[in-house]
């Protein structure tokens, strides 16, 4: 879909200018409909010179030869204009919030020097005497002496920090890192009815919810916030950026569990390459740390109990005594672009969202198909949108939550696509250092993969002392590689069976 040729460094789309484009739009016209295209360009509406639903057919078959790209059938239905089918889009800005730093250079600093932001559970935050699991990936504070903390108060007011939910605080800031990365503000005739929002969340303001159900319990309805509401809704991140810069483009939220901040990248990138918005805001924010989150995860059997006295060795895919998911916070968010729109404003560009894969296991609420069938699918139909070859794949950032199950069945579903070439590919989790974000994974993930493409370092894997039966990849173990690489793809998924897979390549 996002127009990649099988030799994808030297693919036409890739090499070709807009006007280049036109002219090849021109000619697959001429040649498939016979009309006078002189007055034809790529943002000209095929029905508007007599196309009917099999010459749009046609052409979407002559573009996907021309351009050595594959349009999957439920967005080719949508396309109206030349210019939707050849559109690329690219990353231009990126913010992080994570257990790690509150900024991006920072967290990635300690993320490739072994460095882990997983710890007690602070008590300032809340007793977690009587659970069982005791530990989190916990955004560094004032109180933590970590130079790069996080302060609500550098983003948003001291009242507004008071009346919204922690996990708003973390991606209004991750927003406002990645619009200021993007340079975009600073661009002469700004369009912002061009620019829209979609940032989602796996579980919202679950703390919120659970201060206003106690306050209600012991004080009475009157008692509730008035502002309870706004607090906890997922799709106030979005609501909170557009106001602030006047983006009045597409605004909405993503809510898939863990693949959230995937899902978010993905339907921004379809907004783009639909024409409905040339910048988009995407990603993920978390922060489902309280009581009720802990208890209720624990209680699923999902958490890591058995290192509460040892915190930092909690987290530790494929390691075989994993015995789950150590619960993360933070936010990852990405300016996406339509990449002649970055070129013509001078934008840097960080990487070029290649393709993605979707699917659905269909198999249980909780637990992966045994077979992997969703996460395979989700990884093969990436490639195939991007029309690159399997051993072009430089890095897998897995799913990898340390999980005995999901951890397993993910190397299964990797083996079965990439072969013997699977053991060439470094595949590491980034979930080791900084815990499970749930619904900001996808989208802080899909930044470290970036971080990857772009220096050429392969972050590791922490605590792989022991790899259980069939986890015998390069998992990156407890240092990182240096590697130089094209193309980098991040797995997400989630409860429900949702999958996604992204692929990112260098521009």
């Amino acid at each position: 879909m996002f127009c990649r040729s099988k030799e994808n460094v030297n693919s036409e789309l890739a090499k070709s200018t807009r006007e280049d484009i036109e002219e090849k739009v021109k000619k697959i016209i001429l040649e498939h409909i016979s009309k006078d295209v002189e007055k034809f360009n790529s943002s000209s509406k095929l029905s508007e010179h007599g196309t009917d639903s099999l010459d749009a057919v046609e052409i979407i078959m002559a573009a996907e030869e021309e351009f050595g790209i594959e349009i999957p059938d439920e967005d080719a239905q949508k396309m109206e204009t030349m210019e939707q089918i050849v559109e690329r889009v690219v990353v231009t800005g990126v913010g992080l919030i994570t257990p790690l730093a509150a900024d991006v250079d920072n967290t990635w600093s300690r993320l490739i020097k072994s460095e882990s932001g997983i710890k007690a559970i602070n008590t300032d935050r809340f007793d977690s005497s009587d659970l069982a699991c005791k530990i989190a990936g916990q955004v560094p504070l004032q109180s933590d002496n970590i130079e790069h903390h996080f302060n609500p108060l550098d983003y948003i007011s001291e009242k507004d920090s008071k009346r919204t939910d922690r996990f708003i605080h973390y991606g209004i800031a991750a927003a406002i890192q990645a619009v200021d990365d993007s340079l975009i503000l600073e661009s002469q005739n700004i369009n912002r009815e061009r620019i829209g929002v979609t940032i989602g969340s796996g579980i919202g303001g679950l703390p919120s919810i659970q201060e206003n159900v106690i306050t209600m319990q012991e004080k009475g309805p009157r008692r509730v916030s008035p502002f309870f509401v706004p607090a906890s809704l997922i799709n106030l991140i979005s609501g909170h950026i557009s106001i602030k810069y006047e983006f009045t483009g597409p605004n909405d939220s993503a809510v898939t569990a863990c693949a959230t901040g995937a899902h978010a990248i993905i339907n921004s990138a379809r907004t783009i390459k639909l024409g409905e918005a040339d910048v988009m805001i995407a990603g993920g924010a978390e922060s489902a740390l309280c009581r009720v989150g802990i208890a209720g995860f624990a209680s699923m059997k999902a958490l890591s109990t058995k290192f509460n006295d040892k915190p930092k060795e909690a987290s530790r895919p494929w390691d075989e005594e994993r015995d789950g998911f150590v619960m993360g916070e933070g936010a990852g968010i990405l300016v996406l672009e339509e990449y002649e729109h970055a070129k013509k404003r001078g934008a840097k560009i960080h990487a070029e969202l290649v393709g993605y894969g979707l699917t659905g296991d269909a198999h249980h609420i909780t637990a992966p198909h045994p077979e992997g069938r969703g996460a395979f699918k989700a990884m093969q139909l990436a490639l195939k949108s991007t029309q690159i070859n399997p051993n072009q794949v430089g890095y897998i950032n897995a799913h990898g939550t340390s999980t005995p199950l999901g951890d397993k069945i993910e190397v299964i579903a990797m083996k079965q696509l990439f072969g013997d070439y699977v053991y060439k590919i470094p595949v590491s989790s980034t979930k080791s250092s900084i815990g499970h974000l749930l619904g900001a994974a996808g989208s802080v993930e899909a930044i470290f993969s970036i971080l990857a493409l772009n220096n050429g370092i392969i972050p590791p894997t922490l605590n792989l002392h022991k790899p259980s039966e069939g986890c015998d990849l390069n998992f990156v173990p407890f240092k990182a590689q240096e590697h130089k690489i094209q193309y980098a793809l991040s797995n997400s998924f989630g409860f429900g069976g949702t999958n996604a897979s992204l692929i990112f390549g260098q521009v």
